[in-house]
């Protein structure tokens, strides 16, 4: 499980890595970035999030999302209605994270057929 902000304080007198390590330790995994991705779009609930990534499951999609806001990205507003409705929205700090979000999609647009081959894959999958 991914650390959150306050457990890496605790770290931040090491090497000059540690920057590094500390943007991939909040947006890194397999998960973050798909929702981040799909949150630069604008606002979404909980359904649509589940619906753009149908391979997620319920479970990993909550806990993503808790590690998302309780590190600053994402913010989680609950809205008094029958039934509840939750909208999630990127924060300040997840919004400054666009250019990366859009770069590693950039990337993977222009590497995916190489490193398809690579791996003795046809398609993404």
């Amino acid at each position: 499980m991914n650390k959150s902000f306050s457990d890496l304080d605790k770290r931040w007198d090491c090497n000059l890595g540690c920057p590094v390590e500390l943007t991939l330790t909040v947006i890194g995994g397999r998960w973050k970035g798909v929702i981040m991705y799909h949150l630069t779009k604008g606002t979404l609930r909980f359904g649509q999030l589940k619906r753009l990534i149908p391979v997620i499951t319920q479970r990993m999609l909550t806990l993503q999302l808790r590690e998302l806001e309780a590190d600053g990205l994402v913010s989680r507003t609950v809205y008094p209605e029958v039934p509840p409705r939750v909208d999630y929205a990127l924060t300040e700090a997840g919004k400054s994270l666009q250019p990366i979000i859009h770069a590693m999609l950039e990337w993977g647009e222009q590497h995916q057929d190489y490193v398809y081959a690579l791996r003795g894959k046809t398609e993404a999958g």
